[in-house]
C-alpha cells in the first residue's frame, strides 16, 4: 500500500502538474473517441499499449472481455449499461474489444466444479461463452495450448457479433458512423493482432494513416 500512496503523491505533486490544462479541459464532461472493452487483468493496461491519453478512452472491463448479447434484463448489466452508454450518451466514433495470450478468465471455463464453486459470480458469467467451449472442444480438446488460444480468439469474434446485437449499432457500422474493431494482445510480445471481416482471420496490425 505504501507504493500506492507514494504514487498518489507523486502524482499530485508532479505529474498532474505537467498535465494541468489537458485536466481543466477535461473539469466539466468527457468525450471520448473509442469504447475500449477489455479483460480485468492486470497486465492489460488500455492507455499503454494504445497511447492515449486522459479522456480519450472509455474503458469496460470484465473478466475475459466478454461482451454480453444485447437484452434488457437482470442479467450483466454492468458490462451492457456502459456499452449502452457509450454508444447512446457519449457518441463514441470506435469500439474496441481487447482479448489476451494466457487469460484467466477463458481458462476458468475449462475449470473443474470444485474450483468454480468458490467463484460461483464468475462460473455464472462464463456462462456466456458455453457456445464457444463447445466448439473449441470439438477441435482442441486434449492440447490445452490450442484449446486457450482458440477461446481466446473465438470470444473476441462473438464479443463483435454480440455488439451488433446493441441497438443502433449495426446502422452505425453499416453508415460508417462507427468502427468496430477485435485484438488479441500478445503479453510477453507486445504485439497486437486485429481481427479481419475479410479474412476471417487475425493479422498483426499495420499503421495507419488518415483517421
Amino acid at each position: 500500500m505504501k507504493n500506492l500512496i507514494n504514487g498518489a503523491l507523486k502524482f499530485m505533486q508532479e505529474d498532474f502538474k505537467e498535465h494541468a490544462q489537458l485536466f481543466e479541459s477535461l473539469k466539466n464532461k468527457q468525450n471520448p473517441h473509442t469504447l475500449f472493452i477489455g479483460c480485468a487483468d492486470s497486465r492489460v493496461i488500455p492507455n499503454l499499449i494504445t497511447n492515449t491519453g486522459p479522456g480519450e478512452l472509455f474503458v469496460i472491463r470484465n473478466i475475459g472481455n466478454i461482451v454480453p448479447p444485447y437484452r434488457v434484463g437482470d442479467d450483466f448489466l454492468a458490462t451492457t449499461s456502459a456499452i449502452e452508454y457509450a454508444f447512446n450518451s457519449l457518441h463514441i466514433k470506435n469500439i474496441i474489444v481487447c482479448g489476451h495470450s494466457n487469460c484467466g478468465g477463458c481458462a476458468a471455463l475449462y475449470a473443474s466444479e470444485e474450483e468454480l464453486k468458490k467463484i460461483p459470480n464468475v462460473k455464472k458469467w462464463l456462462t456466456l461463452l458455453e457456445p464457444i467451449k463447445e466448439d473449441v472442444g470439438k477441435i482442441a480438446k486434449k492440447d490445452q495450448a490450442m484449446r486457450a488460444w482458440m477461446t481466446e480468439k473465438m470470444n473476441l469474434v462473438n464479443s463483435l457479433q454480440n455488439l451488433l446485437t446493441y441497438p443502433g449499432v449495426e446502422e452505425a457500422l453499416n453508415n460508417n458512423e462507427i468502427e468496430l474493431h477485435a485484438w488479441y494482445y500478445i503479453i510477453e510480445t507486445g504485439e497486437i493482432y486485429e481481427y479481419s471481416f475479410k479474412s476471417e482471420n487475425f493479422t498483426l496490425i499495420q499503421e495507419r494513416t488518415g483517421k
